[in-house]
């Protein structure tokens, strides 16, 4: 899967998609696509990640606490 990096506009490749859905993971293993010759793997942060539209990652990729406010107090 692939995903723009929202500062450089580049495509990064998700080495694993685990990590991306895993909301108490907030960075993840990824490479820049570009050139012919593979980069090394790199460590991104999933807030600095988009989708080649320009939509944001879903809030339940992001935050592990995204549901608190249905538990009953």
């Amino acid at each position: 899967m692939f995903l723009r990096e929202a500062t450089s506009r580049h495509l990064v490749e998700v080495l694993d998609l685990h990590e991306l859905m895993d909301p108490h993971r907030p960075e993840l293993g990824g490479r820049y696509h570009w050139g012919e010759d593979m980069p090394e793997p790199e460590t991104f942060s999933k807030s600095s990640l988009l989708f080649p539209s320009g939509e944001l990652l879903p809030r339940c990729w992001c935050d592990p606490h995204y549901r608190d406010h249905e538990l009953p107090r």
